[in-house]
């Protein structure tokens, strides 16, 4: 049984996974992972999304799904060229601010915004600037990693900095 017969998947994931795949985008989010998160912002209707690390837009589109329309995201990544591919295709959704910048930056240009969701995929904020990000989470929001468990495609350094994350 394929994953989309029983689950619907967003209208634009297969054309984003596509370009995904034609571009060697290496890290690309499991379908599992987003359906997760698409549940997960289903249960904040009116929330403020942050997403750090947009790669080429699959979880992006996944969380667009389960919003509300009267909910925004935002999602930061420092790579134009796969920031272009979700804003192909994603572009078009008036509830989703795509933006290039340095995770770093982002953050420590908007440490007094408050979310309600906060998918950390990329280093800063998960690894780097965990506090930090934390405290833009509003009481009773959700912070989600991804990547925490060994694969193959990891960049060097990943899976040490995986083994030692600590949220206490």
């Amino acid at each position: 049984m394929e994953f989309g017969e029983n689950r619907q998947v967003p209208n634009a994931y297969y054309a984003i996974n596509q370009e995904t795949e034609l571009n060697g985008f290496t890290v690309p989010s499991d379908i599992n992972v987003c359906s997760l998160l698409k549940t997960l912002a289903a249960s904040k209707p009116k929330g403020r999304f942050l997403e750090l690390g947009t790669g080429t837009g699959l979880s992006t589109s996944w969380i667009l799904d389960g919003m509300s329309f009267s909910s925004s995201l935002i999602s930061i990544d420092n790579d134009p060229i796969v920031l272009g591919i979700a804003d192909k295709f994603l572009g078009y959704d008036k509830r989703l601010a795509l933006i290039e910048n340095d995770g770093e930056a982002w953050i420590n240009n908007n440490l007094n915004e408050k979310f309600d969701f906060i998918f950390a995929d990329t280093w800063h904020g998960k690894y780097l600037m965990l506090e930090e990000t934390l405290e833009m989470l509003n009481k009773g929001g959700l912070y989600i990693v991804d990547d925490m468990l060994p694969q193959e495609n990891w960049p060097e350094g990943h899976a040490a900095k995986a083994m030692n994350l600590n949220f206490f």
